[in-house]
């Protein structure tokens, strides 16, 4: 563990200089998916960053989210972008139905039913389509924990650099963690059959972890 007041300082300067930890991964994420599809659904889309970011490869993106405030704001920041449009809806349960070519899902799954949303997300995918999910994780390990520690600096570098040295104007977003997500990919809905299988899992830095999985 750090030292009390070590920990203190870093969050401060963590809150004077924040950054996107989930917009880091995006280009990741685009890597994982053709360069043309038909059409997407992005899960929790939030302010529409990652739908926007989607358009350009596709006929249509549906983002979909259950605040309705953010998604007014999704909607003003894409404009008449013809392909992308918003819906309200919770998930699993409320997602408008597929298929669909590629399904993201950003920072948004633990605020769900793991195993249930996974087998929703799968029901919705397209023959041969992508499912890609960035979550948020914590550390279950000896690895995580050293991927967690050398990620400490990295954080901190990263968000002087991207904010230019300056102090930002807003406070930085924390994100719940899943606790396990490995493991519930393994055991499935009521632990059952897997509910992704063949899916790849992986752990990355700033307390995320990556999961890819394609359609037969």
């Amino acid at each position: 563990m750090l030292p009390r007041l070590l920990t203190a300082a870093l969050h401060r300067f963590n809150a004077t200089y924040p950054w996107d930890h989930n917009a880091h991964y995006h280009r990741w994420l685009l890597r994982q998916l053709p360069r043309r599809f038909r059409s997407a659904l992005d899960v929790g889309c939030g302010s529409g960053d990652l739908a926007r970011t989607l358009a350009p490869r596709a006929e249509s993106v549906v983002g979909v989210d259950a605040d309705p405030e953010i998604l007014a704001s999704a909607r003003e920041l894409t404009g008449q972008a013809a392909c992308v449009t918003y819906t309200l809806c919770s998930a699993p349960d409320g997602l408008p139905p597929g298929p669909y070519d590629v399904i993201t899902c950003v920072a948004v799954l633990h605020h769900l039913p793991f195993a249930e949303t996974l087998a929703r997300l799968r029901r919705e995918l397209a023959p041969g389509g992508t499912l890609v999910v960035v979550g948020c994780a914590r550390a279950a390990s000896r690895l995580d924990h050293a991927i967690g520690l050398a990620a400490i600096p990295l954080n901190a570098l990263t968000g002087w650099l991207k904010n230019h040295g300056r102090p930002a104007p807003h406070r930085p977003v924390h994100d719940r963690t899943h606790p396990g997500a490995r493991d519930e990919l393994r055991r499935g809905p009521a632990g059952g059959r897997p509910a992704l299988p063949g899916a790849r899992f992986r752990r990355r830095l700033f307390w995320r972890y990556t999961l890819v999985w394609r359609a037969p």
